[in-house]
């Protein structure tokens, strides 16, 4: 069992996000057998803490984190996220908790082709039934936030890959959530665009509080995180 929980034992700020004896196994049918991807994860996710998560490709990174976000049931285990368990939770308390609590990012952006900057950055609010015009109020100031004020207007296909990464950022931290889960977010940009959101995203996690765990396969990257993971055999260890 990893020891990752302990090393953030001490930390006097609050717990946002943890996970005990978290396991998976995708049964994968009678002639493959079963596939154990994680085998008991523990994670502690303080208040504005930044972690970084590696490990070579299909070890379960990504696994882990739809987990953490209650976006796939485990095996076994538990996950809670501000204090309220996420694995006993029905759907729509569920997605209301996610909706309050969470931001999610990924390598491709998954903004609405056919909905503005504005209006995508706004939809999270708007699903929670937030008055229209307080949702895009919030959504160009989180737009402004990551420098893309001038290009509220333009649709998804009108704006680069740097740019629609941005937006998917402001998306992401437009209800403020506790917690942001980050997979392979620069992944999908070259080295400069890359760092350019790396450094971005330790800005606002840094100015607003909200914790951040990401999935990268850039250690150079990761380095910048408070700690760093590697998700090996099905357990986190530190790197």
């Amino acid at each position: 069992m990893s020891d990752v929980r302990s090393q953030a034992g001490s930390d006097p700020r609050p717990t946002v996000l943890e996970c005990t004896g978290l396991a998976k196994i995708y049964r994968e049918g009678a002639a493959l057998g079963e596939v154990s991807v994680l085998r008991g994860v523990d994670l502690q996710v303080q208040a504005g803490e930044r972690i970084a998560i590696v490990g070579s490709s299909g070890s379960g990174k990504s696994t882990l984190l739809h987990l953490l976000g209650g976006l796939d049931a485990a095996t076994a285990g538990q996950v809670s996220l501000c204090g309220e368990r996420v694995d006993t939770m029905g759907q729509g308390a569920l997605a209301a908790l996610r909706n309050r609590a969470l931001g999610f990012l990924y390598q491709f952006h998954h903004l609405l082709p056919e909905f503005t900057a504005l209006e995508n950055v706004a939809m999270p609010l708007l699903i929670r039934r937030a008055p229209r015009a307080e949702a895009l109020r919030r959504a160009g100031e989180g737009l402004h936030a990551v420098g893309l004020g001038h290009r509220l207007a333009h649709r998804p296909g009108e704006l680069s890959g740097g740019e629609r990464q941005r937006a998917a950022l402001a998306r992401a931290l437009v209800t403020e959530p506790a917690c942001v889960l980050a997979d392979e977010p620069t992944g999908n940009l070259d080295r400069t665009n890359a760092e350019a959101m790396f450094e971005l995203m330790l800005e606002l996690n840094r100015a607003r509080g909200t914790s951040l765990v990401m999935v990268t396969h850039d250690e150079r990257l990761a380095a910048k995180a408070q700690r760093v993971l590697r998700l090996e055999d099905g357990r986190l260890r530190p790197d």
